[in-house]
C-alpha cells in the first residue's frame, strides 16, 4: 500500500494503522442542508486513504502524496492551505475537550480534482476517524462527522452544512444517504442501479470559478435572512410556500423557493426508490437542476451545458452537484444510452473550444472504516 511505504519512508516506522474516508455525490437536495432540511447523497468509490501513528507531545507531522514535502506543525494555528482540513479536526477535538495529542499523517487521495465531490470532507473525516480510533474517543460515526464540520466551519472558515462529512461517515456501500439535518437522523435506502439497467455518470467540467465561496456565503445569509422575515427558525418550516413567496422579495424569494421545493423533491424521488420505480427519478433530477440555476443562481455554463447534452444524449434526468458555480454534474443514464450521452456532453464541449470533461460511472461505496 503506497501510504504505507510513503510513511516508512518519511516517519522510519511503521504506522499504528491505515484508514479510508470516501468522497461523496448528493443525488439530491442541494443547499438544503444548511437550512435544517433533507439531503440523499451517496459515497463515491473514491476518496482518502491515510496511513497514521499516534504521537505523545502535540506535535503533528504530515505528508500528502499529492502535495510535496512533508509538513510539521508544533502550533495548529502554523497550519496552511490543504493542511487546515486535517490540523483543524486536531483543533476541534481539543475544543470539544477530548485528549488527542499529536500525530504522524501520510494521505493520498484519488478524488478526481476539481470534480466537487467533497475531498476536504473526506480528508477531515478520514484524520477524524483515525484520531477516534488511536485515543480510543469512543465517538459514534455522527460525533466525528459533526467533529470534521466543526474544522471546517470554525477552523477553515467555509460556512459548510453537514452534508458532506455524514456521508463520508456514515454511507453504505450499494446505498444512499436519507438525512435529516435538523434531527441528525438517518436512513440507508437501497440504490441499486445496475438492477434497473441504469448508470449514474459523474461529469466532471473541471472548472471552479473564483466566486464560489463568496457566492456560497452570500446564499446561506440570504436564507437566513428569509427565513427570520417569515419569523421561522430556517426554511425548514415553511408550510404555505405561497404564502411566504408573497411576503419575499428578490434574492430572498428566489432562494426560499428552491430550498422548500427542493426538500419536497428529497421526499419524493425517496418515495420513488422505496417503490422500486428507479427510472422514474429523471424529472425530479431536472426540476432541481433547473431551480438551482433560476432560483439559487449558483450554476455556470459549463454545467448548463452538461446537463442539457446529457438530456438530449438520452439521460433519464441530469442536473447540477454540490455547491455550484462548477464541479460536477450528475447524469441518470440506461445502459443502452451511455455511449450516447459521453458523446453528446463531449461534443457540446468540443463545439464550445472547452477542455473534454471526465464523465465516470459511480456506484454507492462504503463510508469511512479502517483498513489495516
Amino acid at each position: 500500500m503506497r501510504v504505507v511505504d510513503v510513511f516508512r519512508g518519511t516517519f522510519g516506522a511503521e504506522p499504528e494503522g491505515v484508514w479510508h474516508a470516501p468522497g461523496r455525490v448528493n443525488l439530491i437536495g442541494e443547499h438544503t442542508d444548511y437550512n435544517d432540511g433533507f439531503v440523499l447523497p451517496f459515497a463515491v468509490p473514491w476518496g482518502v486513504t491515510a496511513a497514521v501513528s499516534p504521537r505523545q507531545d502535540g506535535v503533528v507531522r504530515l505528508r500528502s502524496l499529492q502535495a510535496g514535502e512533508p509538513l510539521t506543525f508544533e502550533s495548529l494555528d502554523e497550519a496552511e492551505g490543504w493542511a487546515r482540513y486535517v490540523v483543524g479536526v486536531f483543533w476541534a477535538l481539543r475544543e470539544a475537550g477530548h485528549p488527542v495529542r499529536g500525530a504522524d499523517l501520510v494521505v493520498d487521495g484519488d478524488v478526481p480534482q476539481g470534480a466537487g465531490l467533497s475531498s476536504s470532507a473526506a480528508l477531515e473525516v478520514v484524520t477524524g476517524t483515525a484520531l477516534n480510533d488511536l485515543y480510543g474517543l469512543g465517538l459514534s460515526k455522527m460525533e466525528v462527522a459533526l467533529a470534521a464540520q466543526r474544522a471546517e466551519n470554525d477552523f477553515v472558515g467555509m460556512p459548510c452544512g453537514i452534508m458532506d462529512q455524514a456521508a463520508s461517515a456514515l454511507a453504505e456501500e450499494g446505498k444512499a444517504l436519507f438525512m435529516d439535518c435538523r434531527s441528525l437522523g438517518t436512513r440507508n435506502i437501497p440504490f441499486d442501479l445496475a438492477q434497473h439497467g441504469l448508470q449514474l455518470l459523474i461529469i466532471n467540467t473541471g472548472v471552479r470559478h473564483e466566486l464560489a465561496d463568496g457566492q456560497y456565503a452570500r446564499r446561506r445569509q440570504d436564507c437566513e435572512n428569509a427565513a427570520k422575515h417569515l419569523g421561522v427558525a430556517s426554511l425548514r418550516d415553511v408550510t404555505d410556500l405561497a404564502g411566504a413567496l408573497g411576503r419575499l422579495s428578490g434574492d430572498e424569494r428566489r432562494r426560499a423557493q428552491h430550498v422548500v421545493t427542493e426538500n419536497h423533491r428529497v421526499e419524493a424521488l425517496i418515495g420513488l426508490l422505496r417503490a422500486g420505480a428507479v427510472r422514474e427519478i429523471g424529472a425530479l433530477l431536472n426540476a432541481s437542476h433547473l431551480s438551482l440555476r433560476d432560483q439559487f443562481e449558483v450554476s455556470c455554463p459549463e454545467l448548463d451545458v452538461a446537463v442539457e447534452a446529457s438530456l438530449r444524449g438520452r439521460a433519464r434526468g441530469a442536473r447540477m452537484t454540490g455547491g455550484g458555480f462548477g464541479g460536477s454534474a450528475i447524469a441518470l443514464v440506461a445502459d443502452e444510452h451511455v455511449q450516447a450521452v459521453r458523446d453528446s456532453v463531449t461534443g457540446a464541449y468540443a463545439e464550445r473550444g472547452w477542455a473534454a470533461p471526465g464523465i465516470y460511472p459511480a456506484t454507492p461505496a462504503a463510508g469511512a472504516r479502517r483498513l489495516a
